[in-house]
């Protein structure tokens, strides 16, 4: 069934799509599109953090079984090593994929190389916003000085929202409120802010959990700069057609934000696929795993968005 999306959004190849397709599974779509490569998204399609959802290993397996390339495309703060050792701890199998593209690792390699005129133009000291429970973020063998004071840093290194980076190599528990506060005396210097994790929140175990690109929105609202690295930005998608040999034409991305996933997707030029049951279940009024979201409260949070899918289906299953 094809239901309108009501929007026209410019991308690569024209408008976005004005009418999405909802599915029950993909099989339909796998079978019959033969798209050449898949970009997955992780945190709310193919696992809540914690543990995998119901069918998305075996709808991984009968994927791959198409012959298309698989590719996690994540706004992850980790890097990409990690990213697929936590999906082989879960139960997938790691040598499905063709590897993993997240903010983290993006994020590195910018910071590494500098052969981006805007990252070349970055110092080396940096305050650096990071996890605690999570763990947190190395930046070993990047050369950076990790500061305290904000009249010695040079930019803002956003990995996460629960601790402050010291310069042992450890990490200060801080709270959001606080961290908030420090952003303001960093906007004062006006110094530019790298953001390596664009979301504003994840799914986790059913819950939300603040994510760095919510200081990050902050920190534009108090007028500072911010070097977004991931979805929706166009280069990570960029990186993972880069990575599975493929043009927009020939792959589809699948995730569950509109803000992030879709919106991507659109401004890439290529199709995608919304998992309703991860980051707007509660926004959809939804309660249950695999249950079919209100097709009118789907193009109102489109409108809401500005970011229309190809497909709509409940979760990531076959």
């Amino acid at each position: 069934m094809l239901e309108k999306c009501s929007l026209s959004l410019p991308s690569q190849s024209g408008d976005a799509p004005r009418f999405f397709q909802t599915l029950n599974g993909l099989r339909h779509l796998a079978e019959t599109r033969r798209f050449k490569a898949w970009f997955l998204d992780q945190f709310g399609v193919l696992h809540d953090g914690k543990q995998p959802y119901p069918g998305a290993i075996s709808t991984l397996e009968k994927l791959a079984t198409t012959g298309a390339k698989m590719v996690i495309i994540s706004n992850s703060s980790r890097r990409a090593s990690i990213t697929m050792e936590k999906m082989k701890s879960m139960g997938f199998d790691s040598s499905l994929f063709a590897g993993a593209i997240t903010s983290g690792e993006l994020t590195h390699q910018h910071l590494q190389r500098r052969d981006d005129a805007w990252f070349a133009s970055l110092g080396r000291s940096c305050i650096h916003m990071t996890w605690s429970d999570r763990g947190a973020i190395s930046l070993e063998g990047l050369g950076l000085q990790v500061v305290e004071n904000v009249e010695e840093a040079e930019f803002v290194l956003a990995h996460g929202t629960e601790a402050l980076g010291l310069s042992s190599g450890a990490a200060r528990p801080m709270n959001l409120e606080d961290l908030e506060q420090l952003l303001e005396q960093c906007v004062s210097k006006k110094i530019p802010m790298v953001v390596a994790n664009p979301d504003y929140v994840t799914v986790e175990a059913r819950a939300l959990r603040v994510m760095p690109g919510s200081l990050a929105a902050k920190y534009e609202k108090l007028g500072g700069e911010v070097k977004w690295m991931g979805k929706p930005d166009k280069v990570i998608y960029k990186s993972a057609m880069t990575m599975a040999g493929v043009d927009a034409s020939e792959c589809v991305a699948v995730g569950d934000s509109f803000h992030h996933d879709i919106k991507g997707a659109n401004v890439a030029g290529i199709q995608s696929v919304l998992i309703t049951g991860g980051i707007h279940a509660t926004e959809l009024g939804l309660t249950a795993f695999g249950e079919a979201a209100d097709l009118s409260s789907v193009r109102a949070l489109a409108s809401k968005y500005e970011a229309c899918p190809s497909y709509v289906l409940p979760a990531f299953t076959w």
